[in-house]
């Protein structure tokens, strides 16, 4: 990390409303915190509930509970469930998702794919790009023309890194089957929508940070790429397996009813990363491994 820390106007802890918080999204709030501190940074919370099929009541409430419970803050966004739907929920911003899904088609940088997930996953070469379908196709996604595209990502270090997006995200998804964008264009569209220039993120997110950035440049957002970007290591479960929002036993709700308080989850996290790192709140946490 650099000697003197860096100066930014706002970060974000952005959750999905679409399982239980874990103790993997913890870290990252942590990491989000610790930074915001360093750097003098407005913290907003933006959760992203444009995953219809999932999202769910119980979840949107789960994130409220975890952030108060364990002591995090925030400067904008909503207080509580309610305040969401009302006023934040990525519903209200469906037209300016929708403008830059337009300004794509414009530049004729889109194509309608029928496939489904289950084929991609089993290896089906995937041939909608030569087949032209129309972009009003029924149940069509809209995939994102690439080629191999090379982008320039600013780390927490001041460096400027060259990327190239992988094979595994040629031609991803922009708008979903069921006609709402899809996440790489909401999360590139709020970060700018918010003026966000610290983003935290897992290693798992790399791919994606990569493939938002080649969006960005297709959409002539050079702002983007102003962004600083701060990718941290995942906790693992006993087997070395990602974190998931399925797996009960880790979520904060679940600890909370078998008497956990916020110190003990805490220390549960240090000593998932540092058998001998004690931290009883965020703020210890973070400070011990940022």
């Amino acid at each position: 990390m650099q000697a003197d820390n860096p100066s930014y106007f706002k970060t974000r802890i952005a959750p999905t409303p679409s399982g239980f918080l874990h103790l993997g999204n913890v870290l990252s709030f942590a990491i989000t915190a610790e930074l915001a501190r360093r750097g003098d940074a407005k913290i907003i919370l933006r959760i992203d509930d444009l995953d219809r099929e999932r999202v769910n009541p119980e979840y949107l409430r789960d994130i409220f509970d975890t952030l108060n419970f364990l002591g995090f803050n925030w400067d904008e966004g909503p207080r509580d469930a309610a305040d969401f739907e009302q006023n934040y929920s990525q519903l209200k911003r469906l037209e300016m998702y929708n403008k830059f899904l337009d300004k794509l088609c414009q530049k004729d940088l889109v194509y309608a794919c029928t496939c489904s997930r289950k084929q991609l996953n089993e290896g089906v070469d995937c041939k909608c790009f030569d087949k032209n379908w129309q972009l009003s196709t029924p149940g069509a996604a809209w995939r994102i023309v690439t080629y191999k595209d090379t982008v320039f990502i600013k780390n927490y270090q001041g460096e400027v890194t060259e990327m190239q997006l992988p094979g595994s995200m040629q031609n991803f998804v922009v708008r979903k089957k069921d006609g709402f964008p899809a996440y790489q264009l909401t999360s590139l569209a709020d970060d700018l929508f918010y003026g966000i220039d610290l983003i935290v993120r897992g290693n798992d997110l790399w791919d994606s940070t990569i493939a938002q950035h080649v969006l960005a440049k297709d959409l002539g957002l050079d702002e983007f790429g102003k962004i600083t970007f701060y990718h941290h290591p995942l906790l693992t479960g006993e087997a070395g397996e990602k974190l998931s929002k399925s797996a009960g036993s880790t979520s904060i709700k679940h600890l909370r009813e078998q008497g956990k308080s916020p110190a003990d989850i805490f220390n549960l996290i240090a000593e998932m990363i540092k058998p001998e790192l004690i931290a009883e709140n965020w703020q210890q946490l973070a400070g011990a491994i940022v």
